[in-house]
């Protein structure tokens, strides 16, 4: 893997608060806070809010590898850039609004990028951090990560975390998670849906890129109108979502890939995909 790009909003000699390499067609970006244990501060959700942006409009990207620095994956919010806007006029009501309208506006990129996205989480993952990685559509864990919403811990409710947990497990898990601010171990994220797979410490990063190559061998064409529609259908009520589904499939069989897609397994070769 080849060092790319460095991505961030760093100044003077500061070391950027994101990294990304490319490895092929798979974009890996790198949390790079980890003496804050990669929490989310103000730069470093812009920094992700630009990287995305950018990735959504490269055709070259086939998929995202969302990684980190250090022993933690993501603390969540950076508690001590919050605090320190309490001397605001206003308490600091204006700022945190724009930190959490800013934090959801990033979480929602991450579910409306044309590529999948995949966690590779090597440690800790609280608050937005557990947030974080049920926004991607994939996640990798090494068996020493560990989850947690401990907001309630501190009078803080993982409100905002609650939108992407209770989206990835069920109401129960999710509400144990909320109120008691327990950490999990990654074997019962698994059971419960919140990543995909254990495995040991170390591999997360390979095989969560592994796994990106896996799924960016498909029609790039196909990857996103699924990735749309799995999304938007698991809002609607069941009627609702089989009528919306119908619509998706019947465009999709009109795809050039489609077409091609199923003469080949009717041919039984390998499909040439050109993504549309």
């Amino acid at each position: 893997m080849s060092a790319q790009t460095s991505t961030a909003r760093a100044t003077n000699a500061a070391a950027p608060v994101l990294l990304r390499e490319r490895d092929k067609d798979i974009a890996v970006l790198i949390l790079n806070r980890p003496q804050a244990r990669n929490s989310l501060s103000e730069e470093l959700l812009v920094a992700l809010s630009d990287a995305f942006t950018g990735i959504a409009k490269d055709r070259s990207v086939r998929a995202v590898v969302l990684a980190a620095n250090g022993p933690a994956f993501c603390a969540g919010h950076d508690l001590k850039e919050l605090t320190a806007r309490r001397s605001d006029a206003d308490g600091g009501r204006k700022y945190f609004k724009h930190i959490m309208t800013t934090c959801s506006a990033m979480m929602q990129q991450i579910v409306k990028l044309p590529q999948p996205v995949v966690a590779a989480v090597q440690g800790v993952a609280t608050a937005a951090g557990c947030q974080l990685v049920a926004s991607c559509d994939l996640a990798v864990a090494s068996s020493a990560a560990k989850f947690a919403t401990p907001g309630v811990d501190i009078g803080l409710f993982c409100s905002t975390p609650m939108v992407a947990l209770s989206r990835n497990v069920s109401r129960k898990h999710a509400m144990e998670m909320l109120l008691t601010g327990e950490m999990v171990s990654a074997e019962h994220a698994a059971r419960v849906g919140l990543i995909n797979h254990v495995v040991q410490p170390g591999d997360e990063r390979t095989r969560a890129i592994a796994l990106a190559k896996k799924v960016a061998a498909k029609s790039s064409y196909v990857l996103k109108i699924g990735k749309e529609a799995f999304y938007r259908q698991a809002e609607l009520s069941l009627a609702e979502a089989y009528n919306y589904a119908s619509e998706v499939m019947t465009e999709n069989m009109m795809a050039r890939d489609a077409e091609e897609g199923i003469c080949a397994f009717i041919e039984k070769r390998d499909p040439k995909w050109e993504d549309r």
